[in-house]
């Protein structure tokens, strides 16, 4: 299974971003999908997750501003990004998982990607 994360940029803050992530080697509608990420001096985190049944999971720093989807014909997972602070700045790391459901807990997921850099500035 691989896995290839896009879209990552420089935005101020209050812009938008689409990051995408495609996935290989896989069914991929066996697959819980998920975006973490890692900010400058923290350690990764959960931001948002969708089940294999489509259920969505978000963190509290993602609820309200972002949103995943999915396209199950192009093997691809998406997050949408709205309103992002400067907090959001960070590696976003795309990760699929075919066991049991966990929504953001990092033992979920299997494979993971190299990441993409989001950078937002004030």
């Amino acid at each position: 299974v691989q896995v290839m994360e896009s879209g990552g940029d420089m935005v101020q803050a209050g812009g938008s971003l689409r990051l995408s992530c495609t996935a290989s080697g896989l069914i991929f509608e066996n697959y819980h999908l998920s975006w973490f990420r890692q900010s400058p001096g923290k350690e990764r985190e959960g931001v948002a997750a969708v089940r294999t049944d489509g259920g969505t999971f978000y963190t509290d720093s993602a609820l309200g501003r972002f949103t995943i989807s999915h396209d199950n014909g192009k093997k691809t997972v998406f997050l949408q990004m709205t309103g992002l602070k400067p907090e959001d700045t960070g590696m976003y790391y795309c990760a699929v998982g075919a066991g049991t459901w966990r929504s953001c807990l990092s033992s979920t997921y299997t494979s993971w990607g190299r990441g993409t850099q989001v950078t937002v500035s004030s």
